[in-house]
């Protein structure tokens, strides 16, 4: 085992042994989905509920991420756990785009891609007991296009009857031809025969081929135009909802009461579609379509933008979450209630703009858990950051009144996968302890803080790595006069037996966003980094969701002066501590934290002595043009966007002024730049554009290309040798 340093200091440093480390920490698989069976009564009196669960897994000789499934078996008494275990072992999900359990649990719906003959196929499929009784082939239905599978639309409802199903696909398109197809000739048919060819041309579109179709950009380009699907299983008709206004796109869609009709999450999408996938802040409305009558009503403001909405246990109230249109992309939401029956719509939590005694924060969430609800349907429970924890929040809808389950606990992050008669499912993980599996039944309303949790799957910890998180005050002179006071947070990670004097190299590592957080929570390549002997340090500097609606509304306008100081900051801080060797700092990040690592190389040219940059944004002023999001290349500069407000020179050169590649003749810093190929979000352009600067100014750059990949460069190949790269390239040039 190679490791390196100077006194002290030990640094792995081979390659063979660093790949070796990553292969062994990427073995610890992460929780995606829970689900939990119906109560069963034993032969002796027992209750016990069955959870299904999906773990996903890094497989790197197959190069993919695998998905597998675990059963676990929990005895109780509606109130405690009595006994719980697993019930058999892994077993892995292949081909499963979508799946859900009928609400008795007799049954169990899946879609799946399969692929016959060369062609990809999808099918809906429906099991009983233990055996498949139907399999419809959906492609060769031609009712729609592709099935929606991502949380963004995608959904996959039984009706409360049992008896249909209701599923998001692609609107089907006229098959596209050329004005030079054969039989575009004049016709010598008969008229019957005429007739019949007239019919078939109906559903072809001449001079179509190579019309452009929007999509919704980053992660969601092949969705264009959704249409809701209803699925009579009985007599396996599949029919397309009518009654939906054109210029809507429906998702997120689930059984209105006693089946009457369906309730969805419409997005505007005209004049035209922008990126949807991290913001929430599109405008959209909740809708109600009637099954009977096709009437389409639209249940929430027409000016606001929502998602994830959530009916109640007993039917009779909606909650979802709510945000400005357009400005930063992260907000904090309201939680708001739409009550079915008095058709009236109350906040039960608001924007919160500074943490409030107890410490609340406010609800920074997207997507809650498909199921949230209380059994009694009075409490709605929220996992989302509370400045650089992520915990699990209980909301008393008729007080608003929110209380923490979690916050106590040495655990930095809680998801709630599911909650079901009270009892939750939940994964768990901290910076040293890869994601455990929990269960817990919800204590009654006052009583939150008896909580007793049952661990089902628990993760080895890593001993090994210790970390902390430091709370920061900015010096005066770098307050933000506007919303002044603001603090921020960062999370440090560092080996933990550290010889007394040792130094050690440090990396740090901004988020992206910028409106986004690093919650304290496992994450793989920061644990391998640390691990190797380097301290890691993960800054949320103002701007970052989880501290209030002042703090995200402090940086646009801001962005490459409050940011970068506030990470400078928080380094030097550190670095006064003694840990650390200031000769030896690395800077990483990627997207807007690739924009900060570039600006900070540009602005403290003599500090960083090894820069890595993932899918980094370089110039606001060249991106708005090609960019899913160029609403944020406007409000991040400090304007706000319209849909036909036009550009000008004032707002263009204010773009390119709070770029990085304004600093890019400071640079000394040698910059690796890794780059997705088919990002929409910061076209690979930009990395192009600082390689090409820093070439010409003959600084050391090397730039990796990663084909099939976009902006995330979370494929199982882009993201090992992304990692195995960057290591190398810090330990070179840090001169480990």
């Amino acid at each position: 085992m190679a490791l390196k340093g100077d006194g002290n200091l030990k640094v792995l440093t081979s390659p063979e042994d660093i790949a070796k480390l990553y292969r062994e920490q990427s073995l610890f698989p992460s929780l995606s989905r829970a689900d939990v069976g119906p109560v069963i009564t034993s032969q002796y009196g027992g209750k016990y509920s069955n959870i299904s669960t999906e773990w996903t897994q890094r497989d790197l000789e197959r190069n993919e991420n695998v998905k597998f499934c675990r059963q676990y078996i929990v005895f109780h008494d509606d109130k405690s756990i009595v006994y719980s275990g697993p019930s058999g072992n892994c077993t892995e999900i292949k081909g499963e785009l979508l799946s859900k359990d009928s609400p008795s649990g007799d049954m169990k719906a899946v879609v799946r891609a399969c692929t016959i003959k060369g062609e990809e196929k999808q099918f809906l499929e429906i099991w009983h007991k233990n055996s498949k009784i139907k399999s419809l082939n959906l492609t060769a239905l031609k009712k729609h296009g592709k099935v929606y599978e991502d949380d963004q639309f995608g959904c996959l409802v039984w009706s409360h009857s049992e008896t249909h199903l209701l599923y998001v696909a692609e609107k089907k398109r006229p098959k596209a031809e050329s004005y030079f197809e054969s039989g575009s000739e004049p016709s010598l048919l008969g008229d019957e025969e005429e007739t019949v060819k007239s019919e078939k041309k109906e559903d072809t579109a001449k001079g179509d081929q190579f019309v452009y179709y929007e999509d919704w950009g980053e992660a969601l380009v092949s969705k264009s135009t959704p249409v809701l699907c209803v699925l009579d299983i009985e007599s396996n008709n599949v029919s397309v909802l009518e009654g939906i206004p054109d210029n809507i796109s429906p998702g997120q869609a689930f059984w209105a009461p006693n089946d009457t009709g369906v309730v969805f999450v419409g997005w505007w999408h005209e004049p035209f579609r922008l990126g949807l996938m991290y913001c929430p802040n599109r405008r959209s409305s909740l809708f109600y379509v009637d099954l009977t009558g096709g009437k389409c009503e639209q249940l929430s403001s027409d000016s606001a933008a929502v998602c994830s909405p959530r009916l109640s246990p007993d039917l009779c109230r909606i909650v979802y979450l709510e945000c400005g249109v357009y400005g930063p992309h992260q907000q904090c939401s309201k939680l708001c209630m739409y009550d079915w029956y008095t058709k009236k719509t109350s906040v039960v939590v608001d924007v919160v703009k500074r943490a409030s005694e107890d410490g609340f924060t406010g609800i920074y969430s997207s997507m809650l858990s498909h199921q949230c609800w209380s059994a009694d349907s009075k409490r709605v429970l929220v996992s989302c950051a509370q400045r650089s924890r992520k915990d699990l929040l209980v909301v008393d809808t008729s007080t608003g009144q929110v209380t923490s389950l979690t916050s106590k606990s040495d655990m930095g992050s809680w998801c709630l996968l599911t909650i079901q008669r009270d009892l939750m499912v939940v994964s768990c993980s901290s910076p040293s302890c890869p994601s455990n599996l929990r269960v817990a039944f919800l204590p009654s309303s006052g009583l939150e803080n008896e909580v007793s949790w049952v661990t089902l799957e628990e993760a080895q910890t890593q001993p090994e790595i210790d970390w902390q998180i430091l709370k920061f005050t900015p010096p005066s002179d770098e307050d933000n006069s506007q919303y002044p006071g603001l603090d921020f947070d960062a999370i440090l990670l560092k080996p933990k037996e550290m010889k007394e004097g040792a130094k050690l190299p440090l990396i740090v590592n901004p988020h992206g966003g910028p409106h986004s957080v690093i919650v304290a929570e496992w994450l793989l390549s920061q644990a391998v980094l640390c691990k190797m002997g380097f301290g890691v340090l993960q800054v949320n500097y103002r701007g970052s969701i989880g501290y209030g609606q002042d703090s995200i509304l402090s940086l646009p306008g801001n962005v490459g002066t409050q940011d970068v100081k506030d990470v400078q900051f928080a380094v030097e801080s550190v670095l006064t501590q003694g840990d650390f060797n200031r000769e030896k700092v690395a800077v990483t990040g990627g997207s807007h934290g690739g924009f900060l690592a570039c600006h900070l190389i540009g602005q403290y040219p003599d500090f960083y002595k090894a820069c890595v940059a993932r899918n980094p944004v370089i110039n606001l002023a060249s991106m708005i043009g090609s960019t899913d999001i160029p609403d944020w290349c406007v409000v991040e500069a400090g304007f706000d966007y319209s849909t036909n407000a036009q550009l000008n020179p004032t707002m263009l050169e204010q773009m390119l002024t709070k770029s990085p590649i304004k600093h890019v003749t400071q640079v000394k810093t040698p910059v690796l730049l890794t780059v997705g190929e088919d990002d929409k979000r910061v076209p690979n352009k930009q990395g192009i554009e600082y390689y090409r600067s820093l070439k010409a100014l003959h600084v050391p750059v090397r730039l990796l290309w990663y084909p099939d990949n976009n902006h995330s460069l979370s494929k199982v190949d882009a993201e090992s040798d992304g990692f195995m790269n960057i290591a190398m390239w810090i330990i070179q040039h840090l001169a480990l």
